[in-house]
Formats: C-alpha cells, structure tokens, sequence
C-alpha cells in the first residue's frame, strides 16, 4: 500500500511541474486553439464530451416531463374525479386553485432543495456520485405518487420528487460547460433545454392518447412512465468522466488531466491533456486571485455578485415572461373554451414547436450574440401576451376568439423556445466563474424555482373558473411582466459568446458596461494582464 501511495504522489508531483513550468506558454496555446476551434472541428476532437454531456443532460427529460404532466392533470377528467371537488356551477369536478397550487409548489420547493443541495454535494464529491445517487433516489421516490391514494400523499410525492429534479436541472448545464470547449458549450448548454422540451413533448403526447380514459390508469401510467429514465441512466452514467474542472479546483491534477484525455478523441488524448490542463490551473488561479471563496456567500462578494444577479435573473424572467400561462398550454386551452381533447391535441403540437424551436436556435446563436436573442425574445413574448388579451377582451365567448388566443399561444410557444428559453443555459454557463460555477447555476435555478412559486401561486387565481376566469386577459399581467424584465436585460446582460473563462473574469474584473462586453477583446496572457 505504501508502494502504491508513494507512485501516486510521484505521479500527481510530476504533473504539477509540468503544470508550474509551462503553464503560460501552454495555457496560452490552448486558449488559441479554443478560439481557432471550428464548430465541426470541434465536434470531431471532442465527440467524447459531446456524447457525454448529451447523455447526462437527458436527465432534464424527467423534469420536463412532469411540470407538464401535474398542469395536464387538472384538465384531465378522471384525475378530477379522483382528487377533486364537484363543481356545480360547471357541472364537472375541479381541483381547487389552493390545491393547484399546492400540488405545482410541492415540486418547486423539492428543486429548490435539490439545487440547493447539488451545490454543496457537488463541490464536495464531484457530478458524476451525485448525479448516481440522484438517479437512485427518483426512482424510489416515483411510487409515492404512483400509489397516492388522495391529494396530501400525491402532494409529498411531489416534492420528494423535486429534490433529485433540482440536482439534474442545475447539473446538466454546468457539466456540459465544463467538459465542452468554447465551439460546442453554447450547444451542449442549450441541449439541456432541448430535453426539457422533448420531455414536454412526451408528456403532452402521453398525455393526449389518454385523455379521453376515464379509469385511474389515465393518470396512473403517465406516472409509471417516469420509470424509462432513470434505470438505465444510472447503469449508462456508472461509466460518465468527472469534469476536469472539478479535479483543479481539488488539486487533483493528476485526475484532471487523465479525465481531459478520456473526453477527447482518442488520438489527440496525449496532445490536448497538458495545454488545456495548464489553461484550467492558469484559471483557477486567477479567480483565486480575485476571490479565493467556493462558498455560496462568496457569490454574493464583489464581482461575483452581479455575475449571480445575471444568472439569477435571466433565469427567473422565464416564468414571468408568461412560461405560468403558456408554458403548459393544456389547462389554459381548456380555460380559454377549446374542448378537452382538442387542447391535449394542441398541447402536443405546441410542445412539438418547442423541440423545433430550440434546434433552430443553434442556428441563430451562430449568427447573432447570446444578448441579442434573449433582448429580442422578450419583446416578442410581450407583444404575443398583449395580443391575447385584446383577443379576450374583444371575442372572449366567440369560437373564433377561442382558437385564436389558442393559435397566439402555440407562436408564444415557438417564439419562447426559439430565445428566451434555450438562450438562458448558454449564458448561464458562462457567465460565472469557474471555482462558483455549480453554485451560481445552483441560485440562478433556485432563483427560477422562486418564481415559479410565485407564478404558479398567482396564474391558477387568474385563470381557475372558480376564482378570478380571466381567461386570456391574463395575458395583460404577464405582458406586463415581460416588459419589465426587457429593460433589465437591455442595461444588465452582457454579451458572452465567443469568450474564453479566463477573458470572461477579466472583463467582469474591470466591471465592464454590459452594452459594450461584446467589443471588446482581451488578452489574458499579457503582461501584467493576470493583475487586472
């Protein structure tokens, strides 16, 4: 044993000297060949990580799968029948706006336990043992809801459910951040929202071919369904490398290096490992330089501190920019006076346009900047949500009314899948640093949970027949909303694309104006640079 401890420490000894001899020289080699980096390029060097990151982010289906799933229920009618209370002036059963509320917030409160946890865990043992016991938790937690025999036991499942949720919506990003070069991490980020929609889809989809059921397992198998994902993922994922970044902020470099080797290809392993090893240790000590703290506290110090308000608050502008009306359309189709099974139909093709949406906006993110997009998808958001409740106010009984505020949603659906919802994994994974990443993209979720508290507690007010039926003129308040957070992104978001980490921390360094992050260039290995 002691032979073996003493190959190790040989091992990790030799590797620092490298690091501490070349490590400007090759620090700067690798941030070149990051900039010079095709996207094909990058795609044939690195299609290790991209494999890998894709594999991990389809985690994200599962969340994605379930808010759409508990919305879809209260418009189905067996699951009425089930945990609701008959309504007379309706004639059907309804579940209350309180127990709407409850049941949507139980999942929330969970994410936000979860995230907050994946910070701390996360830091502490790396992606790869939290993400497995993550796996192992949701697959336990997915029989309470499948068993509930009444609302306060569906409720706790809800939230137990949460929790590894939370662990999977903030890790997917920041893992495929990290592993990713400069070419592919905008992608890899918004892939993460791509299975979030896909997951949508198959709700939606699930949902539909059961609406017409009125037996429990209407509702009963899209709740055993969730069962497809985590079993073989955790078998899959026992195999995923830790992310290399983890390993530097350890002092492992030894391990950053071996794992740097497995995400590239094959043939390259050897030659990409020490510059891009050296290009970590070279960032890691520069953020040390400026703020030596991991903790959650520390992302509220200095600089760091209007890096967590970015992405805490492009995160949050998602629920408010009108995701609580329209992000799971089927409730407000019925509200809005389609009949039941033609909404669930709509709800398919919307969420399908979601899937669609996001892959086009690879695209635009190769033409336009990341602030650009999100700017403009807000406005557009805006417009969409005024629309619909001058269509409310104008035509609200009328069947024409019906299907055109209807129509409005399924462009708010592409419009919000094309910008702001795919847009906000990009910049989430890029506008921290990199010693804060998981905890920053850990607030920037919870702040987004913390929203979507108060969304959800507000919308089912609004829009529940048996409280405030305001049908489409909801669409004046969140309008209202996104306008407002419009006018933060114009003055507050930075542009981020095309930057390496390193030249990211020196343009927040030197506190930069938001509006002007986008021209300017830096170089991070001139002399004196690393003082700032």
């Amino acid at each position: 044993m002691a032979g073996h401890d003493e190959k190790v420490d040989t091992v990790h000894d030799e590797v620092v000297t490298e690091v501490n001899m070349k490590g400007t020289v090759l620090a700067k080699q690798a941030a070149e060949e990051e900039h010079n980096l095709s996207f094909l390029a990058a795609i044939r060097k690195y299609r290790k990580a991209v494999f890998w990151s894709a594999l991990l982010s389809t985690s994200i289906i599962m969340e994605g799968y379930d808010i759409v799933l508990m919305s879809s229920f209260f418009a189905q009618p067996s699951f009425s029948a089930r945990y609701g209370d008959y309504d007379a002036a309706t004639g059907t059963h309804q579940i209350s706006a309180s127990w709407q509320n409850g049941l949507s917030n139980a999942v929330s409160v969970g994410t936000i336990v979860g995230a907050f946890a994946n910070g701390y865990f996360t830091h502490k043992f790396g992606y790869r043992k939290v993400l497995l016991g993550s796996l192992g938790l949701i697959a336990a937690f997915i029989f309470i809801p499948f068993f509930a025999p009444n609302l306060p036991v569906l409720l706790v499942g809800e939230f137990l459910c949460g929790i590894p949720w939370g662990v999977f919506a903030t890790m997917a990003p920041a893992y495929a951040s990290e592993i990713c070069p400069m070419a592919l991490r905008g992608y890899l980020t918004v892939y993460v929202n791509l299975c979030w929609a896909l997951g949508q889809l198959v709700s939606a989809g699930v949902q539909s071919g059961f609406a017409e059921n009125t037996t429990e397992w209407s509702y009963r198998i899209p709740f055993a369904i969730q069962w497809v994902w985590p079993i073989p993922l955790f078998f899959i994922l026992w195999f995923a490398p830790e992310s290399p970044w983890h390993h530097v902020r350890k002092g492992e470099y030894d391990l950053a290096k071996k794992n740097i080797s497995r995400l590239s290809a094959a043939k390259d392993g050897s030659t990409v490992a020490a510059p891009m090893l050296a290009m970590m240790v070279h960032t890691n000590e520069l953020e040390q330089r400026l703020d030596d703290g991991t903790s959650y506290w520390d992302c509220f110090k200095g600089v760091d501190r209007y890096r967590t308000e970015i992405a805490c608050m492009v995160f949050a502008a998602q629920p408010f920019c009108g995701s609580a009306m329209g992000g799971t359309p089927t409730y407000f189709f019925v509200q809005a006076g389609l009949p039941t099974s033609i909404s669930f139909q709509m709800a398919v093709g919307g969420l399908g346009l979601a899937s669609v949406g996001t892959i086009i906006s690879w695209f635009l993110m190769s033409r336009f900047g990341r602030r650009m997009i999100y700017l403009v998808g807000l406005g557009a958001l805006a417009a969409i949500l005024f629309i619909v409740g001058f269509i409310s106010v104008g035509a609200a009984d009328s069947a024409g009314g019906n299907y055109a505020q209807a129509s409005m949603m399924l462009i708010w659906l592409l419009v919000y899948y094309l910008t702001v919802g795919p847009i906000c994994y990009a910049i989430i994974g890029e506008v921290s640093s990199t010693r804060l990443r998981n905890k920053t993209v850990c607030l920037s979720r919870i702040a987004y949970y913390i929203a979507q508290v108060l969304c959800n507690v507000v919308n089912p007010y609004m829009l529940n027949p048996t409280a405030g039926n305001w049908r489409g003129k909801t669409g004046f308040f969140w309008g209202g909303w996104a306008l407002a957070f419009f006018a933060w992104t114009w003055f507050r978001l930075p542009e981020t694309s095309d930057k390496t980490f390193e030249e990211l921390d020196i343009l927040f360094a030197r506190r930069i104006r938001a509006r002007d992050f986008a021209k300017y260039r830096v170089d991070a290995y001139a002399e004196g640079q690393a003082g700032l």
